[in-house]
């Protein structure tokens, strides 16, 4: 597939005579202009190479490290031979989306935080080099999309994002007569819905969606499942159900001033600054000129700090309580933010939004933390420091504390379905609710979360579903 040259998989110690290079990046001040991925591609004599520093352990960390626990060591080596289709094809074997998961997922908190090398060297970007040879596959006509044979089984999926899609698609691979539910009218969920262009450009989830559609998989748009649609319903016309409705029930900022004009939760503000389309009909949100502060330290804070700019924000900050090396985040998206210009005030704690002249936002008064002893998470608990408030000017204010899940309506059947304390669906190790033949994954069920958990859950649900289907049918 290519003729250049680059080591072999088994040169065991390229890794220490081949430096780790990352993908090709545009410069702040460019990508800080639009919305446009900033990452780009490898070319294939450096994928070569940087996949040919993995040692190829017998006992992979990077695999244990990864969610999916995907056959990252068995890719490396045929990317590092030049088998780029071939490479692509064990990567797909594990992984539903693997074009957008080595876009989105936090690497370095996963397979490229487990990887051996870290001990010695950089580790292998494993990351940017699925990104190639699942980029490189579709190019090349190496994903394949048609129908099976049918099973005779019908199941509904609730919810278009990466749980769902995942789960459909693997339904469908299976010969399942797929439905799925949306209650927007563009699919594709949190992947469209939440995930900036600048991360993950909408184009490669509708391709995806467009996948679905071809192995057979319809799409119902704008329905909102228990409210427009019971339970019964759906379990009268399916054979089972899958809800992955996700969790978008914005987490409450109950502090005074937090009924102030200017005051703004970030889903809302994301979806309609990055999904350019007329079906989308959210109040707009000017940033332009405006001193944006933003609370919260995860990636959707992170999210909010990039699109304000990108909006022409005079200022972005970001105010947390706890601090770095206790912020949620992805640290790659913290250093990106950084260098758009973005401003973080760490162990800082708003405790008040005050009034301007106009009856708006004018500033967020808050106070400086001090980390005390460790919670049950296992990070340590911030506490104010008396005596030390102190004001942040601001004309707008983004609310990025996290999500819940949204509750059914009360007199919906969906309401009966069992819940933990904090909202969550209840799920046994199938994933299957306390609804026999319902099931349920991603963010409805452990809060919100990684897009690369939701796609576990969702496989998961996939073969839960096929157990309870057909329980004698080989596996």
């Amino acid at each position: 597939m290519t003729s250049s040259k680059a080591p072999g998989p088994n040169a065991k110690h390229s890794w220490s005579t081949i430096a780790r290079v990352g993908p090709p990046k545009r410069s702040a001040q460019e990508r800080a202009a639009d919305f446009a991925e900033i990452y780009g591609s490898y070319d294939e004599a450096t994928v070569r190479e940087q996949a040919s520093r993995c040692i190829q352990c017998p006992d992979a960390l990077c695999a244990q490290g990864c969610p999916l626990s995907n056959r990252i060591p068995e890719w490396l080596a045929l990317a590092a031979a030049g088998q780029f289709l071939e490479a692509a094809a064990v990567s797909r074997a594990t992984s539903n989306m693997p074009e957008i998961c080595s876009r989105v997922c936090p690497q370095e908190k996963l397979c490229e935080g487990a990887c051996i090398l870290n001990s010695k060297a950089d580790p292998v970007a494993i990351g940017s080099i699925e990104r190639f040879i699942n980029d490189y596959a579709f190019a090349h006509g190496g994903v394949e999309a048609t129908p099976v044979m049918p099973n005779g089984f019908r199941v509904a999926v609730i919810g278009s994002g990466p749980g769902g899609i995942a789960c459909a698609d693997e339904l469908a691979q299976a010969g399942y007569d797929v439905t799925v539910f949306e209650a927007m009218l563009i699919p594709g969920g949190l992947l469209v819905n939440g995930i900036p262009a600048f991360k993950l450009e909408k184009h490669l989830v509708e391709r995806r969606i467009d996948l679905l559609v071809k192995r057979g998989v319809k799409f119902q748009l704008g329905v909102r499942v228990g409210w427009d649609l019971s339970l019964a319903h759906l379990r009268r016309d399916f054979d089972a159900v899958f809800l992955g409705v996700g969790a978008q029930r914005p987490k409450a900022l109950d502090i005074p001033g937090g009924n102030l004009a200017g005051v703004v939760d970030a889903l809302p503000f994301l979806i309609q600054k990055n999904v350019d389309s007329p079906l989308v009909d959210l109040p707009v949100v000017d940033v332009a000129g405006k001193r944006v502060a933003v609370l919260g330290g995860g990636d959707t804070a992170m999210d909010c700090l990039r699109t304000a700019l990108r909006g022409g924000a005079s200022e972005a900050r970001c105010l947390y309580r706890r601090d770095l090396a206790n912020m949620p985040g992805s640290r790659k998206e913290y250093a990106n933010a950084t260098e758009e210009g973005a401003q973080f005030e760490f162990l800082t704690n708003p405790i008040e939004i005050r009034p301007g002249p106009s009856g708006g936002v004018g500033e967020v008064r808050c106070v400086r933390m001090e980390l005390g002893a460790a919670d049950a998470s296992g990070r340590r608990k911030p506490r104010p420091v008396p005596g030390s408030e102190y004001a942040v000017p601001a004309d707008l204010v983004l609310v990025a504390y996290g999500f819940d899940p949204v509750p059914f309506p009360a007199g919906s059947d969906f309401a009966a379905l069992a819940v933990e304390d904090w909202g969550a669906l209840r799920v046994d190790r199938n994933q299957m609710t306390s609804e026999s033949g319902v099931f349920a994954g991603g963010d409805s069920v452990r809060g919100p979360s990684l897009v690369v958990h939701a796609v576990r859950d969702g496989r998961r649900a996939a073969q839960g579903i096929h157990r309870f289907l057909q329980p004698t049918a080989p596996r």
